[in-house]
């Protein structure tokens, strides 16, 4: 099974999986065939929640929207996704809505599982239980944790069969039940007019707040002089060591492209705003005192919003507004890595004359190199020729189109990080 990293790193798309040709109503003997085994016809209670009995019959699940949740406790971005979850369930519970969720297991042992399941307070799958949750990941074509598969109670047209309710918890939280066409169809035409009439003033104030902090953390900026200005969105924690890895790039960038900007003249200009994701004041404060821009206040809710907004699953995240305050891209961080100060203003045009420019150079690039620090030969591959995005061996950071990649082991390095040598020089190196 492969896993994704995500927030606490895009698609606008709501995803939904294959139906399998399963378009029955989920009937109680439904249920229990799918849930249950020849030998059980219950699920785990919530280990909080077991007051009287530890267990719940499946057939009392009858008429529930019920979300089956794939996860394991060994795996970070699927304990970042549970804190968020037990928020939505729980609210969506106080509420008295008709939801149920259904935890299976990818732990690798009974202690992980009883550890893990002790936050949630929703049912499981027993972890002895190997074949249900082998069946079930068959079923769903689980290739990723964590992942949330939504099933109607009356499962009886192919477009309400199930979705990505990571995704759909992420974009939308408990606005996304009952998880039915409808309602999502709903949700994407006021996320597209919130979209249309997007400004870097609506995006960045809230009734509350109409400034943001400057290095001093004391000094307040008006949200409004970035008017016209081409602004990044920096979604970043001390805690994530991406994060802290690609922070100095990003200030190297950020001043490379002020001084440019400065000596053209004409006015046009750039900033970054810091949105955090630290856990403690003090933490944002010793993050944000080596940045050289500005940032929302720490704990401010629209920082939460704008995760939501901009359906932000992966961190360091760099989106780029333009001067019209319309949305350039969620790729700043791709694009400060693939060309640095060069990607500046990140605008679609902007990237494919980059491109050209790159295949351009790579008509000049030896076919093969040595690299210090490699043992064999790489390569000169673009992604017509056995390349494509990959994440770079010299400085850990993605790259796409052309690469040097090693034959033999899949080593891959941008071009621009070859340090070329002599066949025993790599070797010494190593």
């Amino acid at each position: 099974m492969k896993v994704e990293m995500n927030l606490d790193n895009d698609s606008n798309n709501l995803v939904q999986a294959p139906t399998n040709g399963d378009s029955e109503k989920l009937s109680p003997s439904t249920l229990s065939s799918l849930l249950g085994s020849k030998d059980r016809d219950y699920l785990l209670c919530s280990t909080a929640a077991a007051a009287e009995t530890d267990q719940v019959k499946i057939s009392d699940l009858e008429g529930k929207v019920i979300g089956i949740y794939f996860s394991a406790n060994w795996y970070p971005p699927c304990r970042n996704f549970n804190r968020v979850l037990i928020g939505v369930y729980e609210q969506l519970k106080s509420n008295g809505s008709n939801f149920e969720i259904v935890f299976v297991s990818s732990d690798e042992d009974l202690d992980a599982f009883n550890s893990y399941r002790e936050n949630m307070p929703w049912l499981s799958i027993p972890f002895s239980d190997l074949e249900t949750k082998k069946a079930l990941n068959r079923k769903y074509d689980v290739e990723s944790i964590p992942c949330l598969v939504i099933l109607q109670p009356d499962n009886t047209k192919d477009d309400d069969t199930y979705y990505d309710g990571v995704e759909l918890i992420y974009r939308y939280g408990v606005d996304a039940f009952p998880f039915t066409k409808e309602k999502l169809d709903e949700l994407r035409r006021e996320e597209k007019r919130k979209h249309d009439s997007q400004t870097v003033t609506n995006l960045l104030t809230n009734p509350e707040r109409d400034y943001l902090l400057d290095q001093t953390i004391t000094r307040k900026v008006p949200v409004d002089s970035l008017k016209g200005k081409t602004v990044g969105l920096y979604l970043s924690a001390q805690w994530c060591m991406p994060c802290v890895e690609f922070t100095p790039k990003l200030i190297s960038i950020y001043e490379k492209i002020k001084q440019a900007l400065q000596e053209k003249g004409g006015g046009e200009d750039f900033e970054i705003v810091f949105v955090s994701n630290d856990r403690d004041q003090s933490s944002f404060e010793s993050y944000f005192g080596t940045m050289p821009w500005l940032a929302l206040p720490f704990r401010d809710p629209t920082a939460r919003t704008l995760a939501k907004y901009f359906d932000v699953q992966w961190i360091p995240c760099l989106i780029i507004i333009g001067p019209d305050g319309k949305t350039v891209t969620k790729q700043g961080r791709n694009l400060i890595n693939l060309y640095q100060e060069n990607a500046y203003p990140f605008t679609d045009a902007k990237v494919e004359s980059l491109e050209k420019e790159m295949e351009e150079a790579a008509k000049s690039l030896p076919r093969s190199e040595y690299h210090a620090g490699h043992r064999h030969l790489l390569t000169l591959v673009s992604e017509g020729s056995g390349g494509g995005p990959f994440i770079c061996c010299d400085c850990d950071e993605q790259g796409s189109g052309w690469a040097y990649q090693c034959l033999e082991c899949g080593y891959e390095v941008h071009p621009r990080c070859i340090r070329a040598v002599t066949p025993q020089s790599s070797i010494e190196d190593r």
